[in-house]
């Protein structure tokens, strides 16, 4: 069994929101949950995963701006600038400093709850790293 962390940084890295989902679980289906717990107005930048009519419907409704780039198999293609899509590195940076922890990389937690709580952990670690300049 698999584990698929969903996650929503600010621009410097640190983490807003943390969700777990099972392995086999699209990355879509957790989107409504993630973008509720947004500020509105904001701007939202995904990957792919995430390209869905549904999703970019929900979070221009709550006055926010999606910069998701579009799947293969739309006929309309939207593309994102460049500069803009490069901002989603923070979510991808944020992934690689909680697998510097061992507990986290290996996966030695078999529980979800025990898993997302190193993870929290974690995160905390890293905030306070962000706020205070140290640890």
């Amino acid at each position: 069994m698999t584990t698929k962390i969903h996650v929503v940084t600010n621009a410097k890295g640190p983490p807003l929101v943390i969700k777990a989902t099972p392995g086999q679980y699209a990355d879509v289906s957790m989107a409504p949950v993630l973008i509720e717990a947004l500020l509105e107005n904001c701007h939202v930048v995904a990957d792919k995963d995430y390209d869905a009519d549904t999703v970019i419907l929900h979070i221009t409704e709550r006055g926010g701006t999606a910069y998701i780039p579009s799947r293969r198999h739309r006929k309309n293609q939207s593309s994102v600038p460049r500069h803009i899509y490069r901002l989603r590195n923070a979510v991808e940076r944020f992934f690689n400093r909680i697998k510097h922890y061992r507990r986290i990389a290996t996966r030695y937690d078999k529980l979800v709850r025990n898993y997302l709580a190193a993870i929290t952990i974690t995160s905390i670690r890293l905030w306070l790293r962000e706020v205070s300049g140290c640890l």
